[in-house]
Parts: C-alpha cells; structure tokens; sequence
C-alpha cells in the first residue's frame, strides 16, 4: 500500500485528487498508475484503469491472473466493473467512499455472484494513511 500511497502523492502533485494504485504479480510490482483525469483530461483516467492497462501490457494479457491490485479508496463502479473483467482475483484497497465507492459503500460490484467472476478483497490497510492524504488535498483545494 505504501507504494500505492506514493503514485497517489504523484497525483497530487500535479493537481489531480491523490489516489493511487499499484498491480502486484508474484510478489514484484508490475505496474502503477495514479489519478490523471485533469492532466489528461479523461473522464477514465483513474489510477485503476491505467494500472490495469499497464498490467495487461506487460504480461502480455488482459486477464490479470495471479495479480493483487492495491489502490488507495475504494474503487468507483467503472474501475471496481474493470476489475472484474480484467479477473483480476484480489484487491486490497485503503479508504472507504462513502459516496462513489462500488465494493461494499453504495455497491458491491466485484463480489456480485451474478458476474462471471468475483474478486477477493481486503478492505482498510492504511486506511488512514489514505484517507488523510485525500482530505488534506481537498481542504488545501479549498483554501
């Protein structure tokens, strides 16, 4: 998770909200990605998402068998659906969202048994690691 804290300080520092995320593939970082929506101006620039895309790049697949994504909130319903179509089996993630996340807050997308496949997730490691980083960017933003 401190690696997935560290991409979501890179987010920040360059204006975007500091959320983070690594792919793990036995026991080596495969691949990382941080917010981005407002340096690229993509409404699917999420840390997930481009962690994904690089995972998928360098296994050479997009079934991310064997992969533990570590993210630093809860997934949103676009990048916790990701997941599941990318089989990703375990995610770890941080701080709770109470108002957009899709693993257990408003939905429960990755573990939904109508799906063709569920994602085992561990939910609160440095949670408030996570969740500080996210209000001290927005209370800066509103100062």
């Amino acid at each position: 998770m401190q690696e997935a804290l560290a991409e979501a300080r890179a987010a920040a520092a360059h204006g975007d909200v500091p959320i983070g995320a690594v792919v793990v593939h036995d026991g080596e970082v495969i691949a990382r990605g941080h917010n981005r929506r407002e340096a690229d101006q993509d409404p699917t620039a999420h840390a997930e998402l481009l962690a994904l895309r690089a995972a998928a790049r360098h296994l050479g697949s997009w079934r991310l068998n064997g992969c533990t994504v570590y993210v630093t909130l809860e997934p949103c319903p676009m990048c916790a659906g990701a997941l599941v179509l990318a089989r990703v089996p375990r995610l770890v993630f941080g701080a709770d969202d109470p108002k957009a996340g899709a693993v257990g807050a408003l939905y429960d997308i990755p573990r939904d048994p109508r799906l063709n496949h569920e994602v085992e997730v561990v939910r609160g490691v440095a949670a408030e690691d996570c969740a500080e980083l996210l209000r001290a960017f927005f209370r800066e933003r509103r100062t």
